[in-house]
């Protein structure tokens, strides 16, 4: 059976995926991954979507340093180096784009140079040069079979955004039949967690609802109640509120939303430039503080779970190890 170079290089590498589009996994890992390195992390974001939308939160599009996912298919089809490219303090991409599209088209068909098995091929790029970041974040495309199971064959664990509606469930189903299909290559895959997207604060009661959907499909009919209880601690306690003013205004600016309320709360107030008779402008909205809030929080439950996950892990394989 094919193997990976250094599957031990790989430990903290993270797949934000769900089969659906549109659920905010390009939000997330790019939030996720700024408040990271602006708390110190070394943070590594790689793009494996053709959209390349990371590059509109990060700011990157369209600027020299943005190749449309070029590098990043020389590295996948013919094993040359994976190039980064630092965006902010702390924080690199690989950029990703359309050139995606023909690097799934080869990994498909076999043209790939670097092994045998397409699925290794994330894998074996990262590992060389993981030893480098704190953590790894995978933005994963929403339908690209061999992409999406090259990310996951790479990943430690994996993170799942869903909103409250049947297709994020039904994206979620597929994610988890994508992690069934890779365990001969990556036993060690696990669930990180799943982060309730773009919600309503007050909808309480419709979120309860759905994470017992959530449970629904990830355990059988016949899972006995520890089971259960563990499907649903894999839901965030943490979410991201629907603010689709903020999203449009961050990703319009390339900032990330903390660094867009930042803007906002250092900018003039609109009554002081109403008394000074400039024209009164909006930096952006006021909404953005509060998806800045959830956004931390979400990061330092991450950061939890995966410390705790971490030990647990230790703590297993020393007890294996007697």
């Amino acid at each position: 059976m094919p193997e990976i170079d250094d599957r031990q290089a790989l430990q903290r590498v993270v797949a934000v995926i769900n089969n659906k589009g549109g659920v905010g996994k390009t939000t997330l890992a790019a939030n996720l991954g700024g408040l990271l390195a602006a708390s110190g992390w070394r943070v590594l974001i790689v793009d494996l979507d053709p959209q390349g939308n990371l590059g509109l939160d990060l700011g990157y599009r369209g600027t020299p340093q943005d190749d449309d996912g070029r590098a990043l298919f020389t590295s996948l089809v013919l094993g040359s180096e994976m190039s980064t490219v630092s965006v902010r303090d702390n924080l690199d991409v690989v950029i990703g784009g359309s050139m995606l599209e023909q690097a799934a088209a080869a990994l498909s068909s076999g043209a790939a140079s670097r092994q045998a098995d397409s699925r290794l091929t994330v894998a074996n790029a990262l590992a060389p040069l993981a030893a480098n970041y704190d953590i790894i974040l995978l933005d994963c495309p929403p339908s690209s079979d061999i992409i999406q199971s090259a990310a996951v064959v790479a990943s430690r664990y994996v993170l799942v955004p869903v909103k409250t509606d049947r297709a994020s469930l039904e994206g979620l189903a597929l994610t988890a039949s994508r992690l069934s299909e890779v365990i001969d290559l990556n036993p060690q895959i696990d669930l990180l967690g799943i982060v309730l997207f773009a919600t309503g604060t007050s909808a309480m009661k419709v979120r309860n609802d759905f994470v017992s959907q959530i449970v629904s499909v990830l355990v059988s009919d016949d899972a006995g109640p520890d089971e259960v209880k563990d499907a649903h601690e894999r839901v965030f306690a943490s979410f991201v509120r629907h603010a689709e003013a903020t999203a449009n205004s961050a990703r319009d600016k390339g900032l990330l939303v903390h660094e867009l309320d930042a803007k906002v709360q250092r900018g003039p107030k609109w009554y002081e430039r109403l008394r000074t008779g400039e024209p009164i402008e909006r930096i952006g909205p006021a909404s953005a503080k509060s998806v800045a809030d959830d956004l931390q929080a979400v990061t330092k439950e991450f950061v939890e779970r995966l410390t705790a996950m971490e030990q647990q892990s230790e703590t297993e394989g020393a007890t294996h190890g007697r």
